[in-house]
Formats: C-alpha cells, structure tokens, sequence
C-alpha cells in the first residue's frame, strides 16, 4: 500500500478563496486608509479651531450683541445694566472647587436682558453671596444656550430644580420674556465677600486625533502584509 498524503506537500488555497479574502483585505485597508485621512483632516480642523479661540480669548472685550451662535463661543464682550436678583436661577456644577451652583442672574441692560453666569457658589452661599442693586458692568465669555438638562438628568422649571444653562427654559420660568438666546460667562473680577466665583470657565479641546491616525494607517499596513502572507502561502 501507499500513503497518498505522505511527500504530497500542503495544497495551497483556493483560487476564488484567495480571490475573496484578498477583496475583503483590500476593502478593509482602503477603509483604514480612509479613515486615518480622515482623522487627519480633523486635526487641522481642531487646531484652527484652538487657534481661533485663544485669539478670542485674548482679544479687547466687545459689546455684547443682541444674538450669537456657535460661531461666537467664548468671545470676550461686556454688557452693562442691572440685576434682576429676585429671578436669579441655580443651576448644579461640580467645578474645581467642589460641588455647588452656577448662579444665573437676568442682566436689564437698555437695549435687552441677557443671562449672566455669575460665578460658582458651594451650597452653603447659595443664600449668602453678593447681589449688586446698583448699575453693573460685566465682562466675559460668550456661551451657547444648554437645553434639556444634564447627563441622565433633564431639568425641571416647575421645581426650579436645574441641570444645564437652559436659556430659553430659564427666561420662561422666571417671566423674564425675551432675552438674548445666549448666556455669559462672567470673569473673574472678584465680587464682594468672594462670592459667586468667577473664571472658572474651562477652556479645553481634546486632540487626539493623530495617533488616532496613525492607528488607522498601523491597521491598514498590517493588513497589507497580512494579504502578502497570505498570497505567498496560498501559492504553496
């Protein structure tokens, strides 16, 4: 008798098998090509943005104007007018310093009332920190409105109970009818007694998008070798 498989050496792969794996290898390495320029693409749109934000960041202060967008986040302005202190909103934070609220209060300037985030206070000072009657000047940074509420939190007008900086909802709480559809972030110029705190606003881009990257095009390498490996043994 003879053994058949003895000297016959290993059979290589099919010619449709090879044809179908190397199809799915090369999809999959143009897919991760795709996506490392696409990370890379990001990136110069994340690092023109943090340009363009610390120039905001660092520029004279303007008027505040009657609107803004996404376009304006943290541009420096000032507004001037008085504290409506009986419609000020608390809205919970957890900054650096701890728990507490931001305090919000409704600023009447001579044009339109506009909300300003004072600062932090701990929730021992929600009652006791400063409440300007006289005519005030206040400088800061531009912030879109947040509806809706906080993570897995939404908020709540009827309990004057609040998660985010919901402009619209808070003007509607507090009858303070029409108001900019933006907030202010006030500075940290200090206010009698220390409180609320000011500046405590974070100004911060994650960038990861270039190891992101050359993840992607890791991927897409491996698998073109992976593919030759594949091709030399499959002509065994």
């Amino acid at each position: 008798m003879t053994d058949a498989g003895v000297g016959g050496g290993r059979r290589g792969r099919s010619p449709l098998t090879l044809a179908i794996l190397t199809a799915i290898g090369l999809a999959l390495v143009a897919g991760f090509v795709s996506l490392g320029v696409w990370q890379l693409q990001r990136r110069v749109w994340k690092l023109d943005l943090i340009a363009t934000v610390d120039a905001r960041l660092h520029a004279a202060p303007v008027a505040a104007p009657r609107s803004a967008d996404q376009s304006d986040v943290y541009r420096r302005v000032t507004a001037q007018g008085r504290f409506r202190n009986d419609r000020e909103t608390f809205v919970q934070a957890v900054t650096e310093r701890g728990p507490g609220y931001w305090v919000l209060t409704p600023l009447v300037g001579p044009n339109f009332t506009i909300l300003i985030n004072r600062g932090f206070v701990p929730p021992e000072k929600r009652q006791d920190h400063s409440r300007p009657e006289e005519p005030v000047r206040v400088t800061g940074l531009v912030r879109v409105t947040e509806p809706g509420g906080g993570f897995l939190r939404s908020n709540e007008p009827a309990a004057d109970r609040w998660y985010s900086r919901d402009v619209a909802a808070i003007a509607k709480a507090k009858g303070l009818g029409p108001v900019a559809p933006y907030f202010i972030d006030a500075d940290a110029s200090p206010n009698p007694g220390g409180y609320p705190v000011g500046g405590l606003t974070v100004v911060a881009f994650r960038n990861s998008h270039l190891s992101y990257a050359l993840t992607w095009f890791a991927l897409a390498l491996l698998t073109v070798v992976g593919l030759v490996i594949l091709w030399r043994r499959g002509r065994e």
